[in-house]
């Protein structure tokens, strides 16, 4: 029978008592972790978000009433315990941080009952991800997984302070907004008393930080709820949170010196990593040219490196047809991995395949000091000697090539690179390397769509420099774009924008939108123009990625309270769900027949 909390209160939590307490008098209050008796003491692990603290009953010291009831204590009951904090009298548990004292119970209250959990409340179990995540409220009782929310809670309050010290005002912008059709699928929302029309949830508060900035607030931030109705990967949510930030009367070199200063405050104060000012710059095409990535991880080598002049006129096709076409020719060095089994290989071979790559030709350098090429009878041996030269090849290395478009080179040798560092434990998870990537394309060019799309939206300033090819080389132009990096994980991004209307008119132009349409789209965005913008610029962070990589997490499920699944579904809620048929009829919406049958056949 559970017990009420009257006439109690809690004076402190388990962890943060020590011996400096002993002889004080304390109610604490928790889960019971683990419950021991030992016939005349019963010893209970009491777990609050602070930590674990001993309890110890003692049959004839203890009141009978209370002893009895210590010993029927099952894992996640809900206790209160009044009594005295002591050394402990057996050994010191070095495992936990009150491991020198425990407190010796005087009175007990059994404020919840618990069933037994449907996995163990406990740190490195091997319960499947789905079970937990069904079990949500109890897998976050664990300790790794509470330090996680925590940490994400005390990078938060870092921010906060850093970004209000600087100037910045935090305002909050609607959730509720206009669909805009550039970038990934919005998820919409109907509307009951404008019937027909739909709201869209916001995937970043973009052109309302801009309005702010045309509102004369200087420099804004925000912790920003955006959301997103795209395929999910590990670093991915449908829904997500951005630390947002503009700025007015400032160029690049402002937005990155603020977010420097700020990203080497939150990773000291947080998690005692120093990060070096100022953090290191590389433009998109040298990251893309020694990578193959926009977003390299540094932490080590293996670096790409062109070698297209000098198999320009070899004879094999496989190398002179991709240069003829307009790609290249280019390899990685694998230090270390001459000796890799064919089997490794071929395995590799089919990994870079799934990154557009026809195969993978190879020169392995055996640590006796023999040579296997698998290309060997399409090229003489002058060549090979040459491509080993190029590459930096020595005797136990193994040198994979690619041969393409650009795009397909890059793609496949930048995760060839970082999948055989996997494979290999290259990646030190308590190394720490950030990363500026700069001067991106302005502009990519869409096959499906047939027309060219903004690589990050509509409102980035091009380089000055390269805004007289936007005509002739639309392609080549580039932008005032900045993306900060660690460890091969884009952290965020942001750019200069667009303030001056002759350039806004182009860049919509070029995007293949008329007059109208852009008015149609961002009227209210453009008119406030009319009426004087500062030169304004921003970035926002994924705070999710960011807590990822500060607590080592695998998923940035781990460090979101409630996280969704890969198919954009809550397995604790199990969100999203049916509506009543008279709400759909409020909205004027009705499904279709191929819906109502996928979903009988659901029930089926």
């Amino acid at each position: 029978m559970a017990e009420s909390m009257q006439g109690l209160s809690r004076t402190c939590r388990c962890g943060e008592l020590s011996v400096k307490n002993a002889g004080d008098p304390v109610t604490v209050m928790g889960w019971v972790s683990r419950n021991r008796n030992k016939g005349g003491l019963v010893f209970t692990d009491l777990r609050d978000r602070s930590g674990v603290l001993q309890i110890v009953f003692e049959e004839g010291k203890t009141d009978p009433e209370v002893f009895e009831k210590a010993q029927k204590l099952r894992s996640e009951d809900v206790i209160a315990v009044v009594g005295k904090v002591s050394k402990r009298a057996g050994a010191v548990n070095e495992d936990l941080a009150t491991g020198e004292i425990e407190v010796i119970g005087e009175s007990l209250r059994v404020l919840s009952q618990s069933l037994t959990p449907p996995f163990p409340i406990e740190d490195k179990i091997a319960t499947k991800e789905e079970l937990r995540l069904k079990y949500r409220y109890l897998d976050l009782r664990r300790p790794e997984q509470q330090k996680k929310i925590i940490m994400r809670s005390q990078v938060v309050n870092r921010i906060r302070n850093f970004l209000a010290e600087e100037g910045f005002i935090e305002i909050e912008t609607p959730i509720l907004c206009k669909s805009t059709p550039e970038g990934a699928r919005d998820y919409l929302v109907p509307s009951r008393v404008h019937p027909g029309n739909f709201y869209a949830l916001p995937q970043s508060p973009q052109l309302f930080k801009q309005l702010l900035m045309c509102s004369g607030f200087d420099r804004y931030y925000q912790v920003a709820k955006c959301f997103r109705d795209e395929d999910l990967r590990a670093d991915r949510q449908p829904e997500f949170t951005q630390i947002d930030m503009e700025l007015s009367f400032v160029d690049v070199d402002d937005v990155l010196d603020v977010n420097e200063r700020l990203l080497a405050k939150v990773f000291k104060d947080t998690i005692g990593v120093d990060v070096p000012l100022p953090i290191q710059r590389m433009t998109w095409q040298e990251a893309m040219d020694r990578f193959g990535s926009d977003k390299p991880d540094t932490r080590f080598g293996m670096e790409l490196k062109d070698v297209s002049e000098l198999v320009k006129d070899c004879d094999f096709k496989v190398f002179t047809d991709a240069i003829a076409a307009g790609g290249s020719v280019r390899g990685i060095n694998a230090n270390g991995q001459g000796d890799l089994a064919r089997k490794k290989i071929d395995a590799l071979i089919e990994y870079v395949k799934t990154y557009g790559a026809k195969g993978l030709p190879y020169i392995a350098l055996k640590s006796d000091g023999s040579v296997k090429c698998s290309f060997a009878k399409a090229v003489d041996e002058d060549t090979v000697n040459r491509l080993i030269e190029a590459m930096d090849g020595k005797p136990g290395d193994l040198l994979f090539f690619a041969a393409d478009k650009n795009k397909v080179v890059w793609d496949s040798l930048g995760n060839l690179r970082l999948e055989i560092a996997r494979q290999n434990n290259l990646l030190d998870p308590k190394q720490f390397n950030f990363l500026w990537v700069t001067e991106f394309p302005l502009l990519e060019w869409s096959d499906e769509q047939g027309r060219y799309l903004a690589m990050h939206h509509p409102f980035t300033m091009p380089m000055e420099e390269d805004w007289d090819k936007v005509d002739t080389d639309p392609g080549s132009v580039r932008a005032k774009a900045y993306d900060i990096v660690l460890n091969g994980t884009e952290l965020g991004g942001g750019s200069i924008r667009i303030h001056m209307d002759d350039v806004q008119e182009k860049m919509f132009e070029v995007l293949g939108f008329t007059k109208e349409q852009a008015h149609e789209q961002f009227g209210f965005l453009l008119d406030a123009f009319q009426y004087g913008v500062p030169p304004h610029a921003g970035l926002a962070y994924g705070l999710d990625r960011m807590i990822m990589l500060m607590t080592g997490a695998t998923s940035i499920r781990e460090v979101i309270a409630f996280p969704k699944v890969k198919d954009a579904s809550d397995l604790m809620t199990e969100a999203p769900g049916l509506v009543d048929p008279k709400q759909l009829e409020e909205l004027g919406i009705a499904l279709t027949d191929e819906t109502r049958e996928g979903l009988n056949a659901e029930e089926e």
